[in-house]
């Protein structure tokens, strides 16, 4: 395991280019309204077209193909391949078939589906005033230069303030957190509202239980998760944060609450999400392992960064170059942390925790492991679901014609041997000496 997760970083030299690589709204330079907007809707962004480490075109059309075949009979192949969704996910889904994939993968369109107009009644009902001004003052400040976020009037604002209003309402026991803005924002941008609305809840319900309430347990917990993983792949760079006093409440959240969208180039965000709502919460420590092995896996690193200032810039500073998609998720998926891992590490450090600790305990068992366990979980409940009383049926059969009594043969002091012989004619010969090694049928006195 130590192996997969080495503390030395060697990129191949043909991927280190930037040419597929874009930045946050915090990478993007220049506020002038007149810019370019790039594939992914960024005024300004350097990903007007794809680079050269992207798949060819062929590729692509392929790829699509085959999500349109997967989707097209979607428990058919939830149920029986699996394996190949998991697969193409960490391939990328396509750019085009992302808004009808993740809706299916975290289970966001049957709860849709059960659920009929009760989005449209949480949009249309009067938000908790509370809540309707802590929103109102954060959505400029998701992705301030996308095109869709620019205007406030626009319906990249207006759109995330109903889906985030709606969860409040929809959750009033746990109300807003401020890292569900990103998140819905990224759904915005390739979902209608309805859509978004439930794959958020899905995320902050399914995916990620406990991380959006008011007391955040789950978060403080995979934070000693993340340090003992740590402690365990990556010893001398668990050595240096516990050096430089830089514990995981410093960097963490930013990274698992926001999904790591305040974090990393957008097109590697959207390679996560499709491996994360397919894997689960795994593939997010995976995530933020490769990011501590790329910015202090070396020795010349970790002397760089004496404090804690100095450490949590370099988590903040890693070069663009070695954050490109295509080589960064092969390095993620190269992590060997499999679920029974993380679990378990979970288990002990749920253990570990102190019983007097403030607010409720958490509860990682209501996390589901990726795509196939909340399907299993929909499926099953829909069966439950769906059991109603039989109504008996009376069916009238007509009678059966009485058949004679069959008389029983006299075998009394005889042989099958002669039962088997014909009124006129000789008798049947019996099976040859070569099959009457044993005892057989034939052979048997009554």
């Amino acid at each position: 395991m130590a192996q997969a997760l080495g503390e030395e970083l060697a990129l191949p030299s043909e991927l280190q280019d930037d040419s597929s690589s874009l930045g946050s709204d915090s990478e993007l330079s220049g506020p002038s309204p007149y810019r370019q907007a790039d594939r992914y809707g960024f005024i300004g962004g350097n990903s007007a077209e794809p680079g050269p480490g992207h798949p060819p075109a062929d590729l692509i059309r392929q790829r699509e193909m085959k999500w349109v075949e997967m989707t097209s009979h979607w428990e058919k192949t939830m149920s029986r391949q699996y394996k190949k969704v998991k697969i193409q996910c960490r391939k990328g889904i396509p750019s085009a078939l992302r808004a009808r994939c993740w809706p299916l993968l975290c289970g966001a369109r049957l709860c849709q589906k059960n659920n009929p107009g009760t989005y449209q009644e949480l949009a249309g009902a009067p938000g908790d005033p509370q809540w309707m001004e802590t929103i109102g003052r954060d959505l400029h400040r998701q992705f301030p230069l996308h095109e869709m976020f620019v205007s406030p009037q626009g319906h990249g604002q207006q759109g995330l303030l109903q889906v985030l209003k709606a969860y409040t309402l929809y959750r009033p026991e746990q109300g807003y957190c401020q890292a569900q803005g990103p998140v819905a924002a990224v759904l915005l941008m390739h979902l209608p509202p309805e859509e978004a609305f439930w794959c958020l809840v899905q995320i902050c319900e399914v995916y990620l239980p406990g991380y959006y309430g008011p007391h955040m347990e789950a978060v403080q917990l995979d934070a000693e998760v993340f340090m003992a993983l740590l402690r365990r792949l990556l010893p001398r760079v668990h050595k240096h944060l516990l050096q430089a006093g830089v514990g995981p409440l410093l960097y963490l959240p930013e990274w698992f609450l926001c999904l790591f969208t305040r974090s990393l180039p957008f097109p590697t965000v959207l390679r996560i999400w499709d491996a994360f709502l397919s894997e689960g919460a795994k593939v997010l420590f995976r995530v933020g392992l490769t990011l501590m092995r790329l910015a202090l896996g070396t020795v010349e690193q970790r002397t760089a960064c004496p404090g804690l200032l100095e450490t949590l810039g370099a988590l903040r500073a890693i070069p663009t170059t070695q954050l490109q998609e295509e080589a960064f998720m092969s390095q993620v998926h190269s992590v060997a942390l499999s679920e029974r891992d993380l679990q378990r590490e979970i288990r002990i450090q749920l253990a570990q925790l102190p019983k007097s600790s403030p607010g409720p305990a958490p509860l990682p068992q209501a996390r589901l492991p990726g795509a196939q366990a909340i399907f299993e979980s929909q499926q099953l409940a829909g069966v439950r679901g769906s059991t109603k009383p039989e109504i008996p049926r009376i069916v009238v059969q007509p009678p059966e014609e009485p058949r004679p009594p069959r008389r029983k043969p006299q075998t009394r002091g005889k042989t099958f041997h002669g039962l088997l012989t014909r009124a006129r004619g000789p008798p049947i010969e019996g099976p040859s000496r070569s099959h009457r090694g044993s005892a057989s049928f034939l052979d048997t006195r009554f």
